[in-house]
């Protein structure tokens, strides 16, 4: 009789009655469960309660904890009663279809100017290449600029031994402190290109010279223009120090012409 049936037709004992039945093979299937490697169904609802759970802070949860992972997301589920189990990947698949990764963050400084907006989209421009709306030149540039400020110099009390067979590079543990030193650098945003220089202290002096070792050489010293895009570090704010690198006796040698703009900080 079996040889009669459909190829899709497939004969099963009931397991209630002892009776012969034909399933199918979707009928047969969803007698197996979840044991047969079928994956559980969720309600929608479920997927938006874990949603909404990755997107709390962690101590609105009671959770002491600074940032939440994807098993701290999943205990907390379960111990919520929400779903007697669930797997890290499923969890994973749901948050990662609405790009939510509450396991990361990011630092981030919350505007104070009114006119935030207004005075961030020159500087975004030029990060775009475009002033007053329009597009910079060949020959025309963009310079950031900043300080970074008490970086600890050590000096370690034996040399570094360099790697030999069957032994990795060897740095000496203890260290000579060597005071604290300020990194000022300025980086042309669209080349790529880094001029860095270290400092024993901050001030007018060595951004001016930072400024002069960049301007003094090409293609800066011939361009049209240079924009530095800078803080509001006293020793660059504003248009008082425009001026002075502007001067005869400032920064930029007497032979260049490039007009030099710097941007202020914007909070």
């Amino acid at each position: 009789m079996t040889s009669l049936l459909p190829a899709w037709i497939h004969p099963a004992k009931s397991l209630a009655s002892g009776e012969s039945d034909f399933l199918s093979p979707a009928c047969l299937a969803s007698r197996r469960g979840p044991a047969a490697g079928v994956r559980p169904a969720f309600p929608p609802s479920l997927v938006v309660q874990v949603k909404a759970l990755a997107c709390e802070l962690p101590h609105r949860l009671g959770l002491p904890l600074s940032r939440l992972s994807i098993e701290e997301i999943r205990q907390h589920v379960m111990a919520q009663g929400l779903v007697a189990e669930i797997s890290g990947a499923t969890l994973w698949r749901w948050l990662s279809s609405d790009a939510l990764r509450p396991w990361q963050h990011r630092s981030w400084v919350f505007p104070r100017d009114p006119n935030f907006a207004a005075k961030a989209g020159p500087v975004l421009d030029l990060y775009l290449r475009v002033w007053e709306g329009v597009p910079l030149g060949a020959d025309e540039f963009v310079i950031s600029a900043d300080e970074k400020t008490s970086i600890q110099a050590r000096r370690r009390k034996q040399p570094t031994l360099s790697p030999a067979p069957n032994r990795p590079t060897r740095v000496e543990h203890e260290y000579f402190r060597e005071g604290a030193w300020v990194y000022l650098a300025a980086w042309d945003v669209h080349r790529a290109k880094v001029f860095g220089r270290c400092k024993l202290q901050n001030g007018i002096a060595p951004v001016d010279r930072l400024v002069g070792e960049v301007m003094s050489q090409e293609p800066y010293k011939s361009a049209r223009r240079v924009f530095w895009i800078m803080d509001n570090c006293s020793a660059h704010r504003g248009q008082r120090a425009a001026d002075r690198f502007r001067a005869p006796n400032g920064p930029m040698p007497p032979s260049s012409t490039p007009r030099t703009t710097p941007v202020g900080s914007i909070r």
